[in-house]
């Protein structure tokens, strides 16, 4: 098959959770014998300059990219309150890249047109008068439960009221268009119930993200035991919200128990108020050269999300490495881990508290966790059998 994946960054360096589950997709397609084509929108918030992409990347995936500014800007966001449509959205439309996706598809001819996120989807009309192809929606979250969550756990009431405004618009958006694709790819079986349950009547499957296990390699590096971590792009507000909450209601408890705890923050784009923290045994280290690295050097994965959707890239990254982790009810959502067995669930300061104790003082608990957790990734996240899924589903539409 001939694909075409139409992206809302550029998916390199895999660095971050939505680039490496674009990739391995990417990946896992042209081992299969597909041709892929990649063409994404570069934005200021992941810009990279087309000349710093490896040669080999580009030419395997013939990637193209035009920048566009995405960044909020308080005038436009403010202007858009008197509109009825999504700032999320319309941030991401662009002509410049209109007319570069145009001249691709008058170019090629594909069987199948990925698109990876809801922010491409303005784009879908133009793909439909220059296209044949069967056009799919990587749907990597449901994107109007993160921003609901952010609203109501929001406390400032002028914020949450603007957020509240963000995400009935998203909202109302990403229902409209629902069944406006061929077909859903959802990143979990959570997820494509979820797509149904909104009303959706198109074809909906299931595609998790997976790993190449074999790049994953737990031998050798030194552990710190006990000590906990937290990776993840720092620019997104769910993980800042989540952080922000571990500090404020975990962390003097945990540190009042095991003085000699550290927690190191890793991630790139933090706000000011993370790199200047002064807070006794946490460590913010910032962008990691190799995240892999960096989570063999800890022991205990610390995933305390309040808000999002989808699935969480680096908990499946750090279950591959035999990383136990304690993670709140939505952070492992969408991962079919079982708690005390794979992975450990704690919602509130005190279950965090109890986890984490359990771990630091039981380091063959702690070890049994993080290798079972292995085990789930090596059986059910495997990326051959996910990409073959994939590609089944693919033929099934392109019957149609």
């Amino acid at each position: 098959m001939k694909i075409l994946q139409i992206c809302n960054k550029i998916p390199y360096p895999f660095n971050e959770g939505s680039s490496i589950a674009i990739n391995t997709i990417t990946d896992g397609l042209i081992k299969k014998n597909n041709e892929v084509k990649l063409l994404a929108i570069n934005t200021p918030k992941h810009f990279i300059e087309p000349g710093n992409i490896p040669e080999d990347y580009r030419r395997k995936t013939k990637i193209e990219s035009v920048f566009v500014d995405t960044d909020v800007r308080f005038i436009c966001a403010f202007l858009n309150l008197f509109s009825d449509k999504s700032y999320n959205i319309v941030r991401f439309y662009d002509k410049s890249f209109e007319k570069k996706l145009i001249e691709v598809l008058k170019s090629e001819i594909f069987d199948i047109i990925q698109i990876e996120s809801l922010f491409i989807v303005p784009y879908l009309q133009t793909i439909r008068k220059c296209s044949n192809a069967k056009v799919v929606l990587r749907e990597h979250n449901i994107e109007f439960l993160i921003w609901q969550r952010l609203s109501k756990s929001c406390r400032n009431p002028l914020k949450k009221k603007y957020l509240n405004i963000l995400f009935k618009r998203l909202k109302k958006y990403e229902l409209a268009m629902l069944d406006k694709y061929d077909g859903i790819a959802a990143i979990s079986g959570k997820d494509a119930e979820t797509i149904k349950k909104l009303g959706s009547t198109i074809p909906v499957a299931n595609i998790p993200i997976g790993v190449n296990i074999e790049n994953y390699n737990i031998q050798g590096g030194r552990e710190e035991f006990p000590s906990l971590f937290h990776i993840g792009s720092m620019n997104w507000m769910p993980n800042q919200e989540a952080v922000k909450w571990f500090i404020s209601n975990v962390w003097q408890q945990v540190l009042k128990k095991y003085p000699q705890l550290k927690f190191y923050l890793a991630g790139k784009n933090a706000p000011g108020w993370l790199k200047n923290l002064n807070v006794p045994n946490i460590v913010y280290v910032g962008e990691v050269e190799s995240a892999k690295e960096f989570m063999l050097s800890k022991s205990i994965m610390i995933v305390p999300l309040l808000s999002g959707s989808g699935m969480r890239v680096k908990i499946i990254e750090g279950m591959a490495l035999g990383k136990t982790v304690i993670s709140t009810t939505v952070g492992a959502e969408g991962i079919d881990c079982t708690n005390g067995e794979n992975i450990l669930i704690a919602d509130t300061p005190e279950e965090f508290l109890s986890a984490i104790g359990k771990c630091a003082e039981d380091e063959d608990y702690c070890k049994r966790i993080g290798n079972n957790a292995r085990q789930l990734v090596v059986k059910k996240y495997n990326n051959d059998a996910i990409i073959e899924k994939l590609i089944g589903f693919y033929e099934e539409l392109r019957k149609e």
